[in-house]
């Protein structure tokens, strides 16, 4: 398990810069990130209530989607789904609520949720919104976007850094945050 590599972005917006490292205040989110915060960053989200807690400080996203992405016509590369860290040898949709992942520097996130995939990746690529979300035998809807974390511990995340993964002691599945 290892970052493939990190990214952020000042505005709003679907991609993101990638960089060397990234550095994580906790309780806060991404430094030089437009979705840091205590409370909700995300546009629509602040639209229904600006003062709900911010659930949405990291979006990380596993690498081997954009290999999934690319096998079906799309060249999508680091941050350009909006992804502030991009993991490799890491289940990150099936992770349950409360997974900790920590990095070398003391850093740790906690995840919170699924990421459901928006509209806005229709300006990358058309089509691609439709890659991204799936359906199970039951129907119900998979959003294979990647996942949402808060800083659990701030420090420094790196490109190349290997990942510890702390599993919570109740296993809930993920939702959408």
């Amino acid at each position: 398990m290892r970052v493939v590599s990190v990214a952020k972005r000042d505005g709003h917006g679907l991609g993101k810069t990638c960089c060397e490292a990234i550095e994580l205040v906790a309780g806060e989110g991404v430094i030089g990130d437009a979705h840091r915060g205590v409370t909700v960053k995300h546009r629509s989200r602040v639209a229904k209530d600006p003062m709900q807690p911010n659930l949405r400080q990291v979006h990380l996203v596993h690498a081997e989607l954009l290999a999934e992405v690319a096998d079906k016509g799309f060249a999508v590369h680091p941050g350009e789904l909006g992804e502030n860290i991009l993991t490799a040898d890491i289940n990150l949709l099936g992770l349950p609520v409360g997974a900790r992942l920590c990095f070398p520097s003391g850093a740790e996130i906690e995840v919170t949720g699924l990421r459901n995939p928006c509209v806005q990746l229709e300006g990358h690529s058309k089509g691609l919104l439709a890659v991204l979300l799936d359906r199970a035998a039951d129907r119900s809807l998979i959003r294979k976007g990647g996942v949402m974390a808060i800083v659990a511990v701030g420090g420094v995340v790196r490109r190349g850094d290997p990942i510890n993964l702390i599993s919570p002691d109740v296993a809930r599945p993920l939702q959408p945050v």
